[in-house]
This record gives C-alpha cells, structure tokens and sequence, in this order.
C-alpha cells in the first residue's frame, strides 16, 4: 500500500512539473474588409433575391469578437444595361436585395462604400449545362469495395467552360469542391464522382445506404477558376510534409484609391443547376 502511494505521488509530480505555459507570439496583421459576394442563379428560379456578407478579418486566436460590417453602401450595377442594384443593409452584416435581375454573359460591377474606403470588384455571370443524371456505384472510384456518387453533365461543344461542383453531404461539417475546366473534354459528357473513405483524422466514413448529398453544378469564370483551384490545392494539401507553404490568394476585390487596403474574399456571378441524391 505504501509503495502504491508512493508511485502515484512520484508520478504525480513528474506530471506537473512537466507543465510550463509557452507565450507565443503571434504576428498579427492589418485587420482588411472580407467579402463574401457569391450571386448565384438557380436555374429555374428568377434569382432576384440576393445577399452579400461583410465582416473583419480578425487575429487567429481571437474567436469572441462580433466581427460583422454594419453601415457600408453595396451596390452592383450590369455594366450592360446600366441597371443599379442597391443590396439594403440588414444590420447583422448582410446586404441584402430582392431586385436583382441576372442576365447570361453579362458583366456585373460590384461596389462597397466603408470606413471612407472603396472596394470593387467585376464578373461575368456564365451559363452552366444542366445535370444529365446522378447515381450510386461501387467499381468507378479508386476502392472497387466504396460507394461513390457519380455526376454526369455534357460540356458545350467549341465553347471554353469553367465549372465549380458542390458535395454538401448531410452531417458533414464542409462541402466537398471540384474544380473543372473543358480543355481536354470539349463537348463531351464529362462524368465526376465522389468517394470517401475512411479517415479517423477528418472523422470522414464512407458513403452507406440512406446518406443525402446536395449537388451544386456552378458555372464560373475563368478568373474566379484560377482563384478557387488555388483555394482548393491549399485545402486538399494540408499536413502533407512535402506540400509547398500556404501562401495568401488575393480575389478579384481591390481598393482603387488605396491598392495597398484590398479586401479579402471573392465577388462571383454564376448560373447554378442543383441535384440532390439518396444513397440506397
């Protein structure tokens, strides 16, 4: 009994005599305007209801703070027509309009008024071909032994088509993203398919019988393209040791009057055809 004791009072101060608090410091940053601005047209839908986000870039380790933009000017104005759009201020950080009017292959200017500053950005809304069929199987991924969900859509012929996909499977914490671009199936039917698998990290479990997956077929610029691969290469590498370092991906928002005082964040336009499937 008396060794028990012992032991468990040896170990306990080995234990706390371990513990030592490390202050690191944190480089901070200017704290920048961050934009989240995605229009996206549902097909079959007028998509005049529309809303954009704003709020403040914040240090890492700072998770309290309201961060929310309230009292800025949004406005879009279709650089085609000259028609305004003004997006009302909600006072929660959402701007929001019920007016806007989305028309193919127009280009469409985004400006946001703020602390004296001015922040713009432009886009061209893009069509997106419809859905051709989505379905279940078990011998097209990369385990023959996994169900994965297959999407299948037929690309334009001599037209140069960019594409984002959306996976948001019911209970997963974050949709899963594909980037796709026509250069080398050009007016075929281009087929994609998401597999998961077993991962204790991520807490990712492979597809079973009953899960839901949303399926968001988006058709996005070139410029918008380059900067959402970039976005997704990052992700996809991260704890990989021989990945390259993170680096800052600038979108397509820049102060005019002030280059150095950019937003954060992206302003898209796009035309989007959802799905959605049942695993059985």
């Amino acid at each position: 009994m008396k060794r028990y004791i012992l032991i468990v009072f040896t170990l306990g101060f080995l234990l706390t005599s371990c513990e030592d608090t490390i202050d690191v410091d944190v480089p901070t940053a200017q704290a920048r305007l961050v934009v989240e601005a995605s229009l996206d047209w549902e097909k079959g839908t007028t998509g005049n209801v529309q809303s954009i986000s704003l709020s403040m870039s914040t240090p890492f380790f700072d998770t309290n703070q309201d961060t929310s933009v309230t009292g800025a000017i949004v406005t879009v104005t279709n650089e085609d027509s000259g028609e305004v759009f003004p997006f009302d201020d909600n006072n929660d950080g959402t701007y929001s309009t019920s007016t806007f009017v989305p028309i193919l292959n127009n280009t469409y200017h985004l400006e946001i008024v703020y602390d004296g500053e001015t922040y713009e950005a432009t886009e061209t809304l893009m069509s997106v071909s419809d859905i051709n069929e989505v379905n279940q199987s078990i011998e097209g991924g990369f385990d023959d032994e996994l169900l994965e969900l297959n999407l299948y859509f037929t690309d334009p012929a001599n037209i140069e088509n960019f594409y984002l996909i959306k996976y948001d499977v019911e209970g997963d914490l974050f949709p899963y993203l594909e980037d796709v671009s026509d250069e080398f199936t050009d007016g075929n039917e281009i087929h994609d398919f998401l597999e998961k698998d077993d991962d204790e990290d991520s807490e990712e479990t492979p597809f079973e019988a009953g899960d839901v997956v949303n399926i968001s077929l988006y058709g996005i610029s070139e410029q918008y393209y380059n900067f959402i691969r970039l976005l997704i290469e990052q992700h996809g590498s991260q704890g990989d040791p021989f990945s390259s370092t993170a680096a800052l991906i600038r979108g397509n928002c820049i102060n005019p009057t002030n280059p150095d005082n950019y937003a954060f964040g992206y302003f898209r336009v796009t035309e989007v055809d959802t799905a959605a499937y049942t695993f059985e």
